[in-house]
């Protein structure tokens, strides 16, 4: 099946460069491109895009506001956004994540990370490389651990409806690590710690992986590393 991706950016050079890289592979192809969030969310439903590669800055319509848009809409649920970033460390990409971003490149990632993104995101799974992910989850976040702003008493509650187990693994997840190295180290098989993922998704209202991450800090059940 062919990737359909859907490039957004205000740089008409460098949506040209993704999309030759994009459609010099096999497995997908480019089927629209939008200069700002506006247009992005219409070309997504339009024509029908899997993943979005999403600058985060642009004019009008910012892809911060469109990722919201996107994730609100019923009709465009399958679709993932991947956030392109000029700087590592921005203060929106934690917001961008818990707006339904599935993850974030920097972008000057190498081909290789990009492409890699694209197929991650399409296959369900959030994007949680760089490791630097959850790393700016943990450091946002904790800009608030002294008051406890940033901790969301409804999502601590919600929480209970998870069985141990799938606590257990939702704490491994925000630890950035793939179905394979939690199946490892809580010795059972990735297709259980699958099911466990998935049925922690549907019990906390998560899109993705990146949004559990989101969670699990957010409900304080796991705690930022301040350096």
């Amino acid at each position: 099946m062919t990737i359909r991706v859907l490039l957004a950016d205000d740089q008409a050079l460098l949506r040209s460069a993704f999309r030759v890289l994009v459609d010099s592979e096999p497995d997908m192809e480019v089927v629209g491109e939008a200069s700002d969030g506006a247009e992005a969310v219409r070309l997504a439903r339009e024509e029908r895009a899997d993943v979005v590669l999403m600058d985060i800055r642009m004019p009008g319509t910012d892809g911060l506001a469109a990722t919201r848009l996107i994730s609100a809409d019923p009709g465009l649920a399958h679709v993932r956004v991947v956030m392109l970033t000029t700087f590592e460390v921005d203060e929106y990409v934690v917001q961008s994540l818990r707006a339904g971003a599935s993850g974030f490149l920097g972008k000057g990632s190498e081909p290789d990370e990009l492409l890699n993104a694209i197929r991650i995101a399409a296959g369900g799974e959030a994007l949680l490389s760089p490791a630097a992910t959850k790393g700016l989850i943990a450091k946002f976040l904790a800009q608030g651990d002294g008051d406890d702003d940033d901790r969301d008493p409804g999502r601590a509650e919600r929480l209970e409806a998870l069985t141990v187990r799938e606590r257990e693994v939702l704490v491994q997840v925000a630890g950035g690590h793939s179905n394979d190295e939690i199946a490892e180290r809580l010795t059972v098989s990735p297709l259980t710690v699958k099911t466990h993922v998935n049925r922690a998704m549907a019990k906390l209202g998560a899109r993705d992986r990146a949004q559990l991450v989101v969670i699990a800090y957010e409900s304080g059940l796991v705690r930022p590393r301040v350096e």
